[in-house]
């Protein structure tokens, strides 16, 4: 029996790593899924695109956002923060996706109510099994709403 074709996602990387960035859009297409990966580098950004604010004002809404705890200019906890003040944004699926274990973070991070924490591997080949593991739940698992 074949798999069922799971919907296409639009998904928002928020990310400061082109590396980082590189490897997780990798991981994403080995899954041969037409998904959307759109990035920005920095929570200013972030939050310009998930408001549809100039450069973006023709974005697509993403269904699931990607989120880097460190980076320049604001963080993703600051990020984390101004989407759960917006009653449009805060329905939008997040997962924290970044290099810190500190477990004031993951609290942190949990109290703002985001989906999930992962700690990115140093490791190339773990980091593209945990990325396809992300896609494969929130691409095959997770029904997601067609309109948001």
């Amino acid at each position: 029996m074949t798999e069922p074709l799971a919907k296409p996602i639009d998904i928002l990387l928020v990310e400061d790593s082109d590396a980082d960035a590189e490897l997780t859009s990798r991981a994403l297409k080995r899954g041969k899924i037409a998904n959307t990966l759109n990035r920005v580098v920095d929570g200013v950004e972030a939050m310009e695109y998930l408001r549809g604010e100039g450069k973006y004002a023709d974005r697509l809404r993403p269904d699931l956002i990607l989120l880097d705890l460190n980076m320049p200019r604001m963080d993703g906890r600051e990020v984390l923060r101004e989407i759960q003040q917006d009653d449009d944004l805060k329905q939008i699926a997040v997962v924290i996706l970044t290099t810190s274990d500190f477990e004031t973070d993951v609290l942190e991070a949990f109290g703002l109510s985001n989906e999930a924490y992962i700690v990115k591997p140093v490791d190339a080949a773990q980091f593209f099994s945990i990325v396809q593991s992300l896609k494969d739940f929130w691409v095959r698992v997770v029904r997601l709403p067609d309109e948001l």
